[in-house]
């Protein structure tokens, strides 16, 4: 699995999203940033993004996924003060 497919099905899955995908061969880490993340708990917020990757993660094709997510106000303040 390839970076550019990771972030395809995520972007399929929330087109809003700015999403930005690092990583190579099993081991990923993205950064998911939409308002639908305003208001919501953390785990729904990773239930989101963990859905349209679970059928590549129960396989195998992805072995660990680290995740940002954020809503866009959250990311501009993230680059500022980054």
């Amino acid at each position: 699995m390839t970076v550019d497919e990771v972030k395809a099905l995520l972007l399929a899955a929330i087109p809003d999203a700015e999403v930005l995908v690092e990583g190579e061969g099993s081991k990923y880490t993205v950064t998911v940033v939409t308002d639908r993340f305003a208001g919501m708990r953390p785990v729904a917020k990773q239930q989101l993004v963990y859905g349209p990757l679970n059928a590549h993660i129960a396989s195998g094709e992805i072995h660990a996924l680290s995740m940002r997510t954020l809503t866009c106000e959250e990311w501009r303040k993230a680059r500022l003060f980054a």
